[in-house]
């Protein structure tokens, strides 16, 4: 196919990644990165992968063995091979599947993913089908995510998403569900004064019950700038 509004930004000297109308990025998906970490003998997967950033921020901050980068979406799709062409990165595998569907041939240590935030047949769907797919679970919902990582994390592995607030029992519920135990939350406000309008959750496949909660995040500095913290997230501490 071709495509005609694709255009590139760059996440480092070496990495660009390809975005167009339908398929970008936002600050959740810095957030999901620095909160999930890897290391670099990991097999990761990231569902639901969209533009293929949370995987290029794996590779360009952790730099883990392998990335399965999973997407249903063929421009998606398209766009993280060309990312991944111009960037000259080879340990990250864009795979065109239903999560649903998908195992992989090696049991993972981390999954990540930034799934849809709206029940499907809530809130206003966008113009654009693509668009409405990536907000609402209209293709996969929460469990489906927790079910796939349940088949294809190894025993001790974790799976690392960011939803809503409101979707935080449907979360921890989900997983488990299948077997993976929330261990870790982290609640995202704008600023001190603000509820939160994010939230990182970690669970792990075969833990214990024992839940951390950890201290909240904050985007904005008191200037009204990014936090110290959010720079360091974006790489500009």
């Amino acid at each position: 196919m071709n495509y005609t509004d694709f255009t590139f930004e760059k996440l480092s000297d070496k990495i660009q990644i390809c975005i167009s109308d339908e398929h970008r990025f936002g600050t959740d998906a810095f957030l999901l990165a620095d909160f999930a970490g890897a290391r670099h003998k990991d097999i990761c997967a990231d569902f639901c992968t969209g533009s293929g950033i949370i995987a290029l921020l794996l590779e360009k901050n952790f730099q883990p063995k392998k990335v399965y980068a999973l997407e249903i979406q063929e421009k998606a799709h398209e766009q993280l091979k060309i990312s991944l062409e111009k960037s000259a990165i080879d340990n990250i595998e864009p795979v065109l599947t239903d999560l649903k569907d998908w195992k992989s041939d090696q049991e993972l240590d981390l999954i990540t993913c930034n799934p849809p935030y709206k029940i499907c047949g809530t809130g206003a769907k966008n113009d654009s089908e693509a668009v409405s797919i990536a907000r609402h679970e209209m293709m996969c919902t929460v469990y489906d995510v927790c079910s796939a990582a349940k088949k294809n994390l190894k025993f001790g592995g974790r799976l690392c998403l960011c939803n809503r607030p409101e979707r935080l029992c449907d979360i921890m519920t989900a997983m488990r569900e299948n077997g993976i135990e929330p261990k870790r939350l982290r609640t995202v406000h704008k600023n001190p004064d603000c509820p939160p309008w994010l939230i990182l959750v970690e669970g792990r496949k075969g833990g214990k019950p024992f839940i951390q909660i950890e201290k909240p995040l904050y985007v904005r500095s008191a200037d009204g700038g990014n936090s110290e913290e959010m720079l360091r997230i974006y790489g500009q501490g």
